[in-house]
């Protein structure tokens, strides 16, 4: 039991230590349309546990880690992206992936949420549907609170110093948590990709 009370406190206590202050904030907080030719991803985060915990996502479509930003609780961090397949890396003390096929003209939400890790928060990346086959749903009350209370964030040289200095650390979480995900079964894979159909 004291074990178990120890731990939770380790825990709380490091989730509450590491709030970023990299990203900059946005002017214009209105959501916007996908550029011409583009596609829009939007990473969001709202939650209980972990609120000052930071998560990192990155574009690892090519096999690179592009970085996207840091997104902390209650902001929300856009991405214009070419049409078609893409996948998605979201760092903490380990990493987790998104797969998003996407079409032109469309903005897609993936919700960034914390789960308990052995140091720090874990994280992972969920689609956001029209349909009740998600966690998330746009019509949801539980989503549409969120989007309500988060604000676009945008990287800036704080945020882009941040990503080189760690660019090592994370190339070598993808390498080694990237041939895991690929080897869920199939439903788990389907669960964690944002389809054509999820746009907003």
């Amino acid at each position: 039991m004291m074990k178990n009370l120890l731990i939770s406190a380790l825990f709380l206590f490091l989730l509450t230590g590491c709030q970023s202050t990299l990203m900059e904030p946005v002017a214009e907080q209105t959501q916007t349309n996908a550029q011409a030719g583009k596609a829009q991803v939007v990473f969001i985060r709202s939650a209980f546990v972990g609120q000052a915990i930071q998560a990192s996502v990155y574009d690892v479509t090519s096999g690179t880690p592009e970085f996207i930003g840091i997104v902390s609780n209650d902001t929300k961090v856009s991405y214009m992206t070419s049409p078609g397949e893409h996948m998605f890396m979201v760092v903490g003390e380990s990493a987790d992936f998104l797969k998003a096929n996407v079409s032109e003209g469309k903005t897609y939400y993936t919700v960034v949420t914390p789960r308990m890790g052995f140091w720090k928060a874990r994280f992972s990346m969920h689609p956001v549907r029209n349909d009740d086959t998600a966690k998330f749903k746009y019509d949801s009350k539980d989503f549409k609170e969120m989007l309500a209370d988060s604000k676009f964030v945008k990287s800036g040289l704080k945020a882009e110093q941040w990503a080189v200095k760690n660019g090592n650390s994370i190339s070598s979480k993808m390498n080694e948590y990237l041939p895991e995900w690929k080897q869920k079964s199939l439903d788990k894979q389907q669960a964690a990709t944002i389809e054509v159909m999820d746009h907003m």
